[in-house]
């Protein structure tokens, strides 16, 4: 009986979920009315009484806003249905003397002892068993037990806050995703959806190639757990029926906290993106696009590699991601590093390069991840912006300046618009079809590996960038790069047919086109229906060995000219070759080819490039495309991001990612230099020194 309760109860959840999901699309989005500069605040974590010092310290530094609460669920709720707010009434009432705003947030991706041990089952279980008490994110999401418990504490604490002047946003839950949860009530879960999805278990077994080792299912009840299956159909669904799960939490969560919101208040998430060891790619576990939908305005953390390897990079992917969530609404970076890990400590003037590196992409908000370093337990190494002794610091001083120019630049910089003519068309299920298989036996890149490279090149060549995926619109742009986009429905192919033979300019990468939506290969020639816009077909591949392409034909000298981890053998149709394999058997086959189809163009990459041959392939659709412009005369470590502000001028950031002082010709017209008040007449030779920003505003 239990299990059928939970099952109508999520049911009832989902609705809700996508009722608030609906009223979210349609309410105004929030615009806030300043550069917003914060850090993330635990009081419940001090070792020692400082709460006064600290806000006189945040004052001395310019923080406007601090991020509380959503990590407090043991300290709110220390024993069932017994709560304390000291914590959380201490620091709103602090902040609000003081003038410093406050973002709540519901306190539920870390759940108490007395919650696990009442409920064990609130612990997920995934495909290597039960989760164990201690991380955070081990709960099962879709618990009935959890979610009764979490929403009581979510409606406790906005009750007791809800008046809160302090207050001007809430955070639902942090980084949320379904962490795995694979247990016999979401496999239950599952079938239910699959049900609705697939009436006949006939279609759902032809569709899914299921007769293949006898996996075939004859009957809902021999249903089997998903977490052994050797089908990518199969798999690739569960791992989507698991971002719906999280997408329906979030709406679930949202519309709970906008029973209580004032309005003027906003409610976020804070999305992270795929780690490895800091944010790389595409999250695989959360449908960003469909999950911000219930958000007033979309949060992220960006964290990333610092000192001689600071590049800007995932500053830039992960700000257009997020700017993206939203089609192209301003963004709160809600955390990101100060000190960070030790190999993170910035060089001087690396951290204001940061700082304004994230508005240059579209923030309205930067916030550390956190202001104290703490003292013992998993993240004792990870400093805030004070070190464990809660002193000034180089880099707590440096942050002085920030705040400083935050707030006399506030009017200019804050809410900047960008519009740009570039996308990188991204899946979630292609991610992960494509991730079933990798590159095929005994190989381990993943999709973001073939992501990363071309936006990356694009950076280096100051080529401002979107993200669509197959929900959004497409004919904004002139240009859009899609890299492996393995699964995918024929409707889709047809669109982007459609697209190129409309003017639009496309480069596709290998494994593209290959399969359709249910992950199953398409059994004709390759690359499917994007043949027809490519003007090429294959039906074999291979891994490269000791390949390069014939002639250097993008002069990227010997070193460059190889290709690596993949090859497809190409027979052009209608394309002209770009490139063709150097290679004693492999050299009749072409390796990069562009086609003229109606009035555009598409260009397909059959190999997988280095960074250089990667960056000049760009390079060539860009200026193919008509987009190659002033900007793009500059190159990395040069970086240029540019928008439109409140005032309706145009913004011009110069950021010099290097050691070396850079110099180089302003070509836009005459304006100010606002952080020193300078008039600039175009063609005016500037000098920017290492790690340093320049940011002009047009007359």
């Amino acid at each position: 009986m239990q299990s059928i309760f939970h099952l109508k109860q999520l049911k009832l959840w989902g609705m809700l979920a996508l009722l608030f999901a609906v009223v979210t699309q349609v309410s105004a989005q929030y615009k806030p009315d300043k550069l917003l500069f914060g850090v993330a605040y635990y009081d419940e974590y001090m070792p020692y009484e400082r709460l006064n010092k600290d806000i006189k310290m945040m004052q001395a530094a310019g923080i406007n806003v601090v991020r509380i609460a959503e990590s407090t669920w043991g300290t709110v709720e220390p024993q069932e249905d017994v709560y304390d707010f000291t914590h959380i009434d201490r620091v709103l009432s602090a902040m609000h003397k003081a003038g410093i705003r406050v973002i709540v947030g519901t306190p539920t991706y870390a759940v108490p002892t007395w919650l696990a041990k009442k409920y064990p089952d609130v612990l997920a279980i995934t495909a290597k068993g039960q989760n164990q008490y201690g991380a955070r994110q081990n709960m099962d999401i879709t618990n009935i037990h959890f979610r009764e418990h979490a929403e009581k504490v979510i409606r406790k604490i906005m009750e007791h806050v809800k008046d809160n002047p302090a207050i001007i946003g809430y955070q639902v839950d942090n980084e949320t995703k379904a962490y795995g949860t694979s247990g016999p009530n979401v496999q239950k879960q599952f079938v239910e959806y699959m049900k609705a999805k697939y009436p006949s278990l006939d279609s759902l077994n032809k569709a899914f190639g299921l007769n293949y080792w006898s996996n075939r299912i004859n009957s809902w009840d021999d249903f089997p757990s998903v977490n052994g299956s050797i089908n990518a159909s199969l798999t690739s669904e569960f791992a989507k029926f698991q971002r719906k799960l999280v997408t329906d939490y979030l709406a679930w969560q949202a519309g709970i906290v906008r029973e209580y919101k004032r309005p003027g208040q906003f409610i976020t998430q804070n999305f992270d993106f795929e780690w490895r060891n800091y944010s790389y790619g595409i999250q695989p576990d959360v449908d960003h696009f469909a999950a911000a939908k219930a958000m007033d305005i979309a949060g992220v953390d960006i964290y990333h590699p610092s000192q001689d390897q600071l590049t800007g990079t995932e500053i830039s992917f992960g700000g257009d991601v997020t700017r993206s969530m939203k089609n192209g609404q301003n963004y709160m970076v809600i955390e990101t590093e100060a000190q960070g890990f030790p190999q993170w400590l910035p060089y001087p003037g690396q951290l204001r390069l940061q700082a304004f590196s994230h508005l240059a992409s579209g923030a309205s908000m930067l916030s550390y991840w956190h202001w104290h370093s703490i003292h013992n337990s998993a993240e004792t190494y990870w400093k805030g912006l004070l070190s464990q002794d809660f002193e000034p610091n180089p880099t707590y001083d440096e942050a002085k300046t920030i705040g400083a120019d935050f707030k006399k630049l506030s009017d200019k910089l804050v809410n900047l618009k960008k519009t740009n003519k570039v996308a990188v068309l991204f899946s979630n299920e292609a991610l992960t079809a494509f991730n079933a298989f990798s590159f095929g036996w005994g190989r381990t890149e993943n999709y973001n590996d073939i992501l990363r490279p071309l936006y990356d090149a694009l950076y280096r060549l100051n080529v401002g960038v979107d993200f669509v995926d197959p929900s959004s619109k497409l004919e904004n742009y002139k240009l859009l790069v899609v890299p492996a986009l393995y699964a995918a429905p024929d409707s889709l192919l047809q669109r982007l047919n459609l697209f190129v033979k409309n003017g639009g300019h496309i480069v596709y990468t290998f494994k593209s086109g290959y399969s359709n939506e249910n992950v199953k290969v398409r059994s004709v020639k390759q690359p499917g229906i994007i043949s027809e816009a490519c003007g090429i077909s294959y039906s074999q591949f291979t891994f490269p060995e000791n390949v390069s392409l014939k002639g250097d034909p993008f002069n990227v000298g010997k070193q460059n000219n190889t290709i690596q981890k993949w090859m497809e053998l190409i027979t052009p149709t209608t394309a002209k070759v770009l490139a063709t394999y150097d290679h004693p058997v492999w050299g009749k086959y072409a390796a990069i080819t562009q086609n003229n189809y109606g009035k555009g163009v598409a260009t397909y990459i059959g190999c997988m490039t280095g960074d250089l041959l990667t960056e000049k392939i760009m390079e060539n659709a860009v200026k193919t495309a008509g987009l190659w412009g002033a900007d793009q005369q500059l190159h990395f470590p040069l970086i240029v991001k540019s928008g439109v502000n409140q005032q309706g001028k145009t913004i011009h950031y110069y950021f010099n990612y290097s050691a070396q002082a850079q110099t180089f010709t302003y070509p836009h017209k005459a304006g100010k230099e606002l952080l020193t008040d300078t008039e600039t007449a175009s063609g005016t030779q500037l000098s920017i020194p290492a790690w340093g920003i320049k940011i002009l505003e047009e007359r």
